[in-house]
């Protein structure tokens, strides 16, 4: 699914500020600004060419805290999962190949909001 297509399907997302884009036969590559109504911000990249995938999907509060961030940067090689974690306020944590839509999910789930049926 398109990332934009993706990220205006949901209600609890109020602007969608694209930062970069690049698409061509070989790779693609977004980031983006996400405001949500709770006046919380994602911010998400991603980069896909062949078999290479990087991710960072960085959830912030109102003061710019982070909230949880999920990447697979090359670091915390004692996480179980490496390359895969998540970043919570105070710890390192093991984590999954997670997607764009299963970030949205979570989001949304923590805001409390009723899911589409």
């Amino acid at each position: 699914m398109d990332f934009l297509k993706l990220l205006n399907s949901k209600d609890f997302i109020v602007d969608i500020k694209v930062l970069k884009r690049r698409v061509t036969s070989d790779e693609f590559y977004y980031k983006v600004a996400v405001d949500i109504k709770d006046k919380s911000r994602l911010f998400a990249k991603e980069y896909k060419a062949n078999k290479v995938r990087n991710y960072s999907f960085h959830w912030q509060d109102i003061n710019s805290q982070l909230i949880i961030r999920w990447d697979n940067v090359e670091h915390h090689k004692y996480i179980k999962t490496h390359p895969h974690h998540k970043h919570l306020p105070n710890t390192v944590e093991e984590s999954h190949n997670v997607s764009l839509d299963e970030v949205l999910d979570f989001v949304e789930n923590k805001l409390g909001l009723p899911t589409p049926k």
